[in-house]
């Protein structure tokens, strides 16, 4: 059964991360850009030449250049229904007129005019916000076009005037920009998909021990289920006890889903303090809320209540960060073979504090600067490295600390404190 889940689990990370690569794709793909140029060009088109015929007169104007523009761009509405090589074909001609050709034309005819100037500038960067090989071609047709058109119609002399020599090297920089930038948004997605990616192996890694553990629980009881007419007192407290491990199996998933939805949650939600917390009443909720792997588990961790204290903060991101911090913990044990948990409320401090110690294994002292960096696990692929980074964020926003004091192979402290509040300890 197990190895069904893993086997589907293993198929689902894979077709979401296929579904977002295709959606960027998608987006990068040029259908829903033609959609947007076609309706601003159909209608900038007429607009601008009623701008720079009555209100803004330019030395030249045409309205035929204009009516093919707006032929060729109207037709782009209709772009969702354009075969691939209709749609790529369509994009070339339109690019190398729309941009590089109608707007180096009109900069030309109106004498390398400034409004026309900074309108090529505007078309260019409009042109590279598509595929860059595909704007490239565009540019050099659209403007080898527009340079001999303008020359037929005598005006080569305008071609090497200061004024016009002088946008070669502005449009070369805003094509590198431009190119540095689309490279530099791959690259962020990217990114966001291979962690995406981590986060998936993660989870897959945090279900697929209990689903093991269910599995061979329930084959056991398919086995005694078969032989039940023999079954003898020691088979149904076999029984009993595989029934006992399935549950707590189940909770364990339960908690850790509650735990990666609240870590979630938290980073998009607002952590500023709404609220005044108790920090007893959070350690307590913590131990309940945690699913123990047996009486012996929940006896490793101690609580002292040395004296309560209230801060400012948000009780349901209280529990998010002790959570975080007990589960490391217990791994830690679970790791060295050895070790306890000692949870110490002092609110009777001037600052008050939380200590969260645990002796199993520590942290090596090269490690110890690093471990609240966001993305960064220890011992390596040892998690997704977001739970102290989320603890240290939470915090911050709360005007409290938390900080970590180890000794390798000794323990590991971890330290919370926060700010004062008027009639803060509890009794």
């Amino acid at each position: 059964m197990s190895q069904g889940l893993s086997e589907r689990w293993k198929w689902f990370q894979q077709d979401l991360l296929q579904s977002l690569l295709h959606y960027h794709g998608r987006e990068d793909h040029a259908t829903a850009r033609v959609l947007l140029l076609a309706a601003i060009g159909t209608v900038g088109m007429p607009l601008y030449y009623v701008v720079w015929h009555n209100f803004f007169p330019q030395d030249y104007e045409s309205v035929p250049l204009r009516l093919v523009g707006i032929v060729l761009c109207s037709a782009g509405l209709f772009a969702e229904r354009f075969s691939k090589p209709v749609l790529d074909l369509y994009l070339l001609v339109t690019l190398s007129y729309t941009f590089p050709f109608f707007f180096t034309f009109m900069f030309l005819m109106n004498h390398a005019s400034g409004v026309w100037g900074e309108s090529l500038l505007i078309g260019l960067v409009v042109l590279f916000h598509f595929d860059t090989g595909l704007a490239c071609r565009a540019y050099l047709i659209g403007t080898a076009l527009a340079c001999a058109a303008a020359a037929v119609l005598g005006e080569a002399a305008v071609l090497l005037r200061p004024q016009v020599l002088q946008q070669l090297p502005i449009h070369l920089f805003t094509i590198a920009a431009l190119s540095v930038a689309k490279v530099s948004r791959e690259v962020l997605a990217q990114a966001k998909l291979a962690g995406l990616g981590a986060g998936l192996a993660t989870v897959a890694h945090e279900l697929r021990t209990p689903l093991t553990s269910v599995d061979a629980n329930v084959r056991g009881l398919l086995r005694l289920a078969h032989d039940a007419a023999g079954a003898q007192r020691e088979d149904r407290l076999q029984t009993l006890d595989a029934l006992t491990r399935i549950q707590f199996e189940v909770r364990h998933m339960n908690h850790m889903i509650d735990l990666f939805l609240l870590s979630a949650t938290a980073v998009n939600r607002n952590l500023r303090p709404t609220e005044t917390v108790s920090m007893a009443a959070v350690v307590e909720s913590v131990l309940r809320r945690y699913p123990f792997a047996g009486a012996a588990q929940q006896r490793s961790v101690a609580v002292e209540v040395r004296a309560d204290f209230a801060f400012a903060g948000q009780a349901e991101l209280s529990v998010v960060i002790l959570l975080n911090l007990l589960r490391n913990a217990l791994k830690a044990i679970h790791r060295a073979g050895k070790g306890r948990v000692r949870i110490v409320v002092d609110g009777a401090r001037a600052t008050p504090r939380l200590l969260f110690i645990d002796t199993a294994c520590g942290v090596a002292p090269s490690r110890l600067p690093l471990i609240f960096r966001r993305f960064y696990s220890y011992p390596a692929h040892n998690g997704t490295g977001i739970g102290l980074a989320l603890c240290r964020e939470i915090m911050q926003a709360w005007d409290a600390s938390i900080r970590c004091v180890s000794r390798e192979d000794a323990y590991a402290v971890f330290v919370l404190e926060f700010p004062p509040q008027p009639s803060a300890r509890l009794p």
